[in-house]
């Protein structure tokens, strides 16, 4: 226990002071590697004509993904039960996975039961023991302070912000999603046709991922999809006073800018309420945040033919995952939601054809502890992501799911069951970069860090992170 709580006054210690002078030494390379990347415009950005689209869903307050992913071998899960106590999941209950991994057996969350079934399809695969680096990084290498750490680990704000921005070592405007926007922008002619609504699309209002230096995103509602000014189409005598303020000249250059603006908002709702007002489908999408959230996103990939996009981003997030108490209540609450959710989405986007040209991943701020601390877990470090999609080599689990989850070993564990990633986010990152089509000469442009994990420049037909199949 004292070999633990001085690791952990070690963690706090690089979390905060001693992140920030390789943040300050290293900014100014950020910025300059952020314009370059908006001022790109080569057309080999994208290698690929056909549609496709990112969907990135994000467990805000870190998910405890050592109970969505859990080993079923009897010695393993007997070590796992004792590690976390009145928070382990019973063998029995498991949503048993089908084949190994490394030769080991593993479960599912017992909500999880259509997530399992799309993983034995081959439509579902996990990363694990996954986390933000800026270099390789041991339980050894933490224990001697020899390798950079990324800036304010256990900090909710900085583990999001980096997962959102692929830059662990400063706090960035930009996300890796925007800066993608910015080269496939900044094409000629332009890849996307539509410049009038942002292929970057929100359902959880600004954030940092889909924002880049000349890009913006378009923030649509789960319930209403695009929304325009209020009462605009309610009220005829409303619509013809906006459209006639909108139209007049105003030599002041603020209120021209302002009503610039406001004329773009409007002109982008009508175009977008019009292409999917009347999109329905057959499929009983659940009704939480997700679940009406992946909905409007199905519209919007019903129509990017229609809108005139190859490319699109979509961004959701859902909270509750912070669950410093009432764990296995809040958890097995949000495993089911988006278990349901993502259930939904796959149906209705084999209803189009599309499920060949969207894929769906998690991120999430950090994984819990694996102990408890007597009714729910705190801040950790590296844990487990999925990824969904017909691009996906599903039904397997890729990284390096720990040998033992006993937090005693200090091979595996740096204090208090904390788990030093084995897998870079950015090589998770970098392989859903080069399936949307940005190319290997481009990715040091989004993904400032990648060389130290995976070596572009003489990677020949060696990807990332092998769990896309690339066209």
């Amino acid at each position: 226990m004292g070999k633990n709580h001085i690791n952990r006054r070690k963690f706090l210690k690089y979390s905060t002071c001693g992140a920030m002078s390789t943040a300050t030494m290293m900014s100014s390379i950020i910025n300059l590697r952020a314009l370059n990347a908006a001022a790109i415009s080569d057309s080999s950005v994208i290698t690929s004509g056909d549609y496709k689209a990112l969907v990135c869903i994000s467990l805000d307050g870190g998910n405890d993904s050592f109970n969505m992913l859990v080993p079923t071998e009897i010695e393993e899960h007997s070590i796992y039960s004792r590690v976390r106590s009145e928070l382990a999941l019973p063998l029995n209950d498991l949503q048993r996975l089908s084949g190994t991994h490394r030769g080991r057996t593993f479960g599912l969350h017992p909500q999880m039961n259509n997530i399992r079934q799309l993983y034995d399809r081959g439509r579902i695969a996990f990363i694990s023991n996954i986390g933000t680096l800026i270099e390789p990084m041991t339980p050894q290498d933490f224990e001697n302070e020899s390798k950079r750490m990324p800036l304010g680990l256990l900090s909710h704000s900085d583990q999001l912000q980096q997962w959102q921005t692929a830059i662990t070592h400063d706090r960035s405007a930009t996300g890796w999603g925007g800066r993608i926007a910015d080269m496939i922008n900044d094409t000629s002619p332009p890849y996307n046709a539509n410049q009038n609504i942002s292929m970057n699309i929100s359902l959880s209002g600004t954030n940092v991922f889909q924002s880049g230096l000349n890009t913006s995103l378009y923030s649509i509602d789960r319930d209403e999809g695009a929304v325009g000014f209020n009462g605009y189409n309610d009220y005829a005598f409303l619509q013809n006073a906006v459209d006639d303020l909108l139209e007049q000249q105003y030599t002041d250059v603020f209120k021209k800018t302002y009503i610039d603006g406001l004329k773009r908002s409007r002109d982008s709702f009508i175009e977008y309420a019009a292409a999917t007002e009347s999109i329905t489908f057959d499929i009983n999408f659940p009704g939480s945040r997700l679940g009406k959230s992946l909905h409007q996103i199905a519209k919007a990939i019903a129509v990017q033919e229609t809108l005139g996009f190859k490319r699109q981003t979509f961004f959701v997030n859902i909270g509750g995952f912070d669950n410093h108490d009432e764990l296995l209540i809040s958890h097995d609450d949000r495993m089911k939601k988006i278990d349901q959710a993502l259930n939904s989405f796959n149906s209705a986007l084999e209803s189009l054809g599309m499920v060949d040209n969207v894929v769906t991943f998690a991120i999430s701020d950090f994984a819990r502890t694996l102990g408890s601390n007597g009714n729910g877990t705190d801040h950790a470090w590296g844990g487990n992501v999925f990824a969904m999609g017909g691009p996906v080599k599903g039904g397997a689990i890729y990284g390096h799911y720990p040998e033992t989850l006993d937090f005693s070993d200090s091979t595996v564990d740096i204090g208090e069951g904390i788990l030093v990633p084995t897998t870079s986010a950015d090589v998770y990152f970098a392989q859903l970069a080069l399936w949307f089509g940005v190319s290997k000469s481009n990715l040091e442009d989004i993904f400032p860090n990648l060389i130290n994990f995976y070596n572009y420049r003489n990677a020949g037909n060696e990807n990332p992170l092998d769990f896309l199949t690339i066209s």
